[in-house]
C-alpha cells in the first residue's frame, strides 16, 4: 500500500456553474486528489478533518488520497470469514501441505466463534466440516460445495463479525478459547492449541501489513491459555516385561540393530520425554 507523509493542501475552490461548487484539493506525494460538495460548510469539515489527520502524523494514500484510519474504518467492514478466505488464498501457493492444513484447521476452529452476539449453527460439525474442507481449502474451490456444506458457509457469510469487533477484548478472547476446545467440548492438547494461536496472530500480523489495523488486536490482550492435564492411558503404555521383549526384537535386527537397543533402553529406562 502507497502510503506518504508529504500532504499539501489548498483552499477551497468555488465553481458555481458546478452541481457540487466548493471543492477541496490537497496533493499526496505530488499527487493532486478532490472532492466536491454542495455546501461550503461541508467541504470546509471535510478539508479540516483531512488536516487534522496530517497534523495528527498519519499517511495518506497516494492513489486514492484519504488518510490511513479512513482506510482502516472501509477495510474493517470486511467480515473476519472473509479477511480469512483472503489469507488462505493469498498464502496458499508458498505454504507447504502441512502448514495448509494447521492454517485450515486453525480458522475452522476460530471462525465458528467470531459470529454475531446470539448465533449459532444448528449443526457445527457440518459448519467445521465445510471451512475445513472447502472455505479454507483452496484447492477444493474448483468445485462447487455440496448443498449442505453451501447452507452451512452461507450462514456463515450472514453472521460472521466485521473485523472492526476484533478490536474488542470479549471477542479476541472467545476467539482464543475456542482454540482450546475439541468440537465435542473436551480440552484440546496445549500444543494443538498453541498451534491454532499461532496461525491465528500470523492472519492477524498480515492484517496489520495490509492495512486492517494499526497494530495486532491481540498485542497486549491478557489471556492465559487454560491448563491441560494430559493423562497417559496405561492401556497405551507396555509394561516392564514387554519393554524387554520389544528391546530383544529391537536387537535382533540387522545392522543398527544394537545401537537401537541401546538408545531405546536408555530413554526407556531414564524415562526420558521422547517429543523433548
Amino acid at each position: 500500500m502507497a502510503m506518504s507523509y508529504n500532504v499539501r493542501f489548498w483552499e477551497i475552490r468555488e465553481r458555481p456553474d458546478r452541481r457540487k461548487p466548493f471543492q477541496i484539493r490537497w496533493t499526496v506525494n505530488g499527487r493532486e486528489k478532490s472532492e466536491s460538495f454542495i455546501a461550503f460548510a461541508l467541504a470546509d469539515s471535510r478539508r479540516a478533518k483531512l488536516m487534522t489527520a496530517a497534523r495528527e502524523g498519519e499517511p495518506f494514500h497516494e492513489h486514492t488520497g484519504p488518510p490511513a484510519s479512513e482506510l482502516r474504518a472501509i477495510k474493517q467492514r470486511t467480515t473476519w470469514y472473509d479477511l480469512a478466505h483472503e489469507y488462505i488464498e493469498q498464502r496458499w501457493e508458498r505454504t507447504p501441505g502441512n502448514t495448509r492444513r494447521t492454517l485450515a484447521d486453525a480458522f475452522a476452529t476460530v471462525t465458528p466463534a467470531l459470529v454475531r452476539p446470539g448465533a449459532a449453527y444448528s449443526d457445527p460439525r457440518v459448519l467445521r466440516r465445510a471451512l475445513y474442507s472447502w472455505a479454507f481449502n483452496k484447492k477444493a474451490w474448483q468445485c462447487e460445495p455440496t448443498e449442505e456444506w453451501l447452507h452451512a458457509l452461507d450462514w456463515m457469510k450472514r453472521n460472521s463479525l466485521p473485523v472492526s469487533a476484533l478490536a474488542e477484548a470479549d471477542v479476541l478472547r472467545r476467539a482464543l478459547d475456542a482454540t482450546c476446545r475439541k468440537l465435542d467440548g473436551k480440552a484440546a492438547a496445549a500444543k494443538t492449541a498453541r498451534r491454532k494461536r499461532a496461525a491465528f496472530n500470523e492472519a492477524l500480523n498480515t492484517a496489520v501489513e495490509k492495512g486492517y489495523f494499526a497494530e495486532n488486536p491481540l498485542k497486549g490482550l491478557r489471556w492465559q491459555a487454560p491448563a491441560v492435564s494430559e493423562e497417559v492411558d496405561p492401556a497405551a503404555v507396555p509394561n516392564p516385561a514387554q519393554v524387554l521383549r520389544l528391546l530383544e526384537a529391537v536387537a535382533r535386527q540387522r545392522g543398527r540393530g544394537p545401537h537401537l537397543e541401546a538408545f531405546f533402553g536408555c530413554m526407556y529406562f531414564a524415562a526420558i520425554d521422547p517429543k523433548r
